[in-house]
């Protein structure tokens, strides 16, 4: 059915590509691949055909974009109304993706941004007070919510920068002082989380009273997926919010109904799967929940680094590589604070040497310039974080966007500068297996009581609370102090024979593979 809006180079597809651009913007022409677009989707949607609708979005949306509207918006929603009914949910879902491609190939103004922000209040309105009989693709869901918290990150950061900022803009900030408010953000995504009961459902769903999981959320008595999914993914979108503003805990919190040990409906599409973990394992490290980070890390970069040449004609390609070396710097802080390379797996630790493993060794000598690197990968690879609250008008107008971020990186490098003295004890628990408090202090060059406070910091920086209020260690080497004397204790990972296995086992379907397509003369 593709090929159905695949478009022919002919006459009209030349004079679609005049009003594109070369002549001028109109946003009342409507080009007739534009119009076939908006009348197969909207037949489509009346259909609940979630394949075709997917299609589209992904392949036909992108290719008349890049052909007809790579530096221009699309037509307008009032042009395109005739041909859809003038229904108003579909113009709602269209204007959603107006607005999301004008801020990828365009620059937003500001009323554009306001309008966008109406536009989603009106659309998550719907879907929460109406009777919303549609089933929409997974990954259109996604985008709706990761779209939404995106603008909402880039209208505070948008906002921020008041040196350069006009007088209508100031006077359109202050009139519309309500537009992306962080409390309308919180509680659209919050009502969305509520209204569709997802907590509850994923509950039954562990225990087999319900398909959801099964199903990848879709609805296949009839009924709608909008609500359910989109509840699904709100609880990522808060993640991802609360990270945005420093509050770690609640992040995590709001991540909890959804097992990230197990597939689920977060993984089955690629920029969800990977924004879940990338922020997933950023809240853990600024808690110090190093183990945790460490691995999902790991399972994650293993997965891209298996599978990124299926995702390479995605539109999230970009994304996915960016995120991908994001996560693999913040793998690179998390085992230089918390040495574990025995979770790490083979192929993705050879990529993290690669990269970082110079690096990694400047950063364990705890000096200036290790600090510096501290810096450069923090700064590199955090959230853009932000300044929520709206700006003083009265006061001289200055940038505030770059506050925020300061603020998390002075706590992390603090965090850093605090583990210094410990890389000199951990370097001496590797050599003994009991050693007297005397001798250590002695091979410090601190006295014993000094050598007692660091040995109580080490236990402080190396322990955690976890998500369920138990405290887990994160450190490889422990210890125990009885009469003046400190014995070690070496954490010994338990061996995971089955992993070892598997990957034989996939080695060796592979060289069956190969032999079977040789053929003998």
């Amino acid at each position: 059915m593709a090929s159905n809006y695949e478009y022919e180079e002919g006459p009209a597809a030349s004079n679609e590509r005049e009003s594109g651009g070369e002549s001028g913007y109109d946003p009342n022409i409507v080009a007739d691949s534009v119009k076939s677009f908006v009348v197969h989707m909207y037949r489509h949607i009346r259909e609940k055909n979630v394949y075709e609708i997917h299609q589209m979005c992904e392949t036909s949306f992108q290719s008349i974009s890049e052909r007809l509207f790579k530096e221009t918006p699309w037509p307008s929603v009032e042009a395109i109304a005739p041909y859809v009914d003038n229904d108003h949910v579909f113009c709602l879902l269209y204007r959603e993706m107006w607005f999301r491609h004008l801020y990828a190939r365009l620059s937003p103004t500001l009323k554009q941004r306001i309008d966008s922000y109406d536009n989603y209040c009106s659309l998550f309105q719907v879907v929460l007070h109406g009777v919303v009989n549609m089933q929409l693709p997974n990954q259109w869901l996604w985008d709706m919510v990761d779209e939404f918290v995106y603008q909402f990150q880039s209208f505070c950061q948008f906002r921020a920068k008041l040196k350069n900022k006009t007088e209508q803009e100031i006077a359109l900030l202050r009139q519309h002082d309500k537009a992306w408010n962080v409390y309308g953000v919180l509680n659209f995504l919050q009502a969305l989380v509520e209204k569709s009961c997802i907590i509850q459902i994923l509950e039954h769903d562990k225990h087999g009273l319900e398909q959801f999981t099964a199903t990848d959320g879709y609805d296949y008595s009839g009924g709608s997926n909008v609500l359910k999914v989109l509840g699904y993914f709100s609880m990522v979108g808060l993640l991802r919010v609360h990270c945005l503003l420093g509050d770690y805990h609640t992040a995590l919190k709001w991540l909890q109904p959804i097992d990230i040990t197990q597939q689920g409906v977060y993984t089955s599409v690629i920029g969800c799967h990977i924004a879940t973990i990338y922020h997933y394992g950023f809240a853990n490290l600024m808690l110090r929940r190093y183990l945790d980070s460490v691995r999902e890390f790991n399972k994650i970069l293993l997965y891209i680094f298996k599978t990124k040449q299926y995702h390479q004609k995605s539109p999230q390609y970009e994304q996915l590589l960016k995120k991908n070396e994001q996560m693999y710097a913040l793998l690179a802080l998390c085992l230089s604070l918390c040495p574990q390379p025995k979770l790490v797996d083979d192929s993705v630790s050879s990529q993290l040497r690669d990269k970082y493993g110079e690096k990694m060794m400047r950063m364990l000598r705890y000096d200036d310039e290790a600090f510096g690197i501290y810096d450069e990968l923090f700064s590199y690879a955090c959230p853009k974080f932000i300044t929520p609250s709206p700006p003083c008008f009265e006061e001289p107008l200055v940038n505030y966007n770059q506050d925020a971020y300061r603020l998390q990186l002075k706590m992390f490098l603090y965090e850093v500068k605090q583990q210094q003295l410990l890389s000199g004890v951990r370097t001496f628990l590797k050599v003994y297996s009991s050693i007297s408090l005397a001798k250590l202090a002695n091979c410090m060059e601190v006295d014993e009581p000094t050598l007692r406070t660091i040995l109580l910091t080490y236990k402080h920086k190396t322990h955690s609370v976890d998500s369920d209020g138990r405290i887990i260690s994160n450190a490889d080497i422990d210890f125990y102090i009885n009469n003046d004397m400190i014995y070690v204790v070496e954490s010994k990972p338990a061996k995971r024979y089955g992993d070892f296995l598997l990957r034989q086992i996939a080695k060796l379907d592979g060289v069956i593979n190969d032999m079977d397509r040789v053929k003998l003369e």
